[in-house]
């Protein structure tokens, strides 16, 4: 007889534009439906004129436990899709960051100096990390959309 442990995972909607995630483990993962994703666990929002808000998810900050210290990547540089731009450090481990795409850091969140918390208690909004500002939106196309980054994280 073969004992299979069994997975349970189910998407609630709980408002417009937002999902949670529910695992069979008690694990909860807010997925925001207007957002796009990266398999390193990233968030990108598409605001205005050509500017990316970037932070990392819901996820990401549950996985990495209590974020006690963040490096954000220099305001005024451009960085390559790919390039490792910043670090995240928290109780368990020390995560690089990633930029999404290729572009400008065009602000910081320099909340985060005082307060890293703030990635763990409201990862979304008040825990974004860095603005980029990017000449090809275009870009996001190529990144994950809600559905697909929910599969990943199962």
């Amino acid at each position: 007889m073969s004992h299979r442990s069994t997975h349970l995972r189910t998407i609630v909607r709980i408002a417009p534009h937002q999902a949670v995630l529910l695992t069979g483990k008690g694990a909860t993962s807010v997925i925001p439906e207007q957002l796009r994703y990266t398999a390193e666990h990233e968030w990108i929002e598409s605001r205005d004129n050509n500017v990316l808000r970037i932070g990392i998810t819901s996820y990401a900050q549950d996985a990495l436990g209590d974020v006690v210290f963040v490096q954000l990547p220099e305001v005024g540089s451009t960085v390559q899709a790919g390039d490792a731009i910043g670090e995240v450090e928290s109780t368990k481990s020390v995560s690089d960051i990633y930029a999404p795409v290729t572009g400008k850091i065009v602000a910081g969140n320099d909340k985060l100096a005082d307060a890293p918390e703030l990635i763990n208690s409201d990862p979304y909004a008040a825990g974004w990390m860095f603005d980029m500002e990017v000449d090809d939106e275009g870009q996001l196309d190529a990144l994950l959309d809600a559905a697909a980054y929910a599969k990943l994280t199962e």
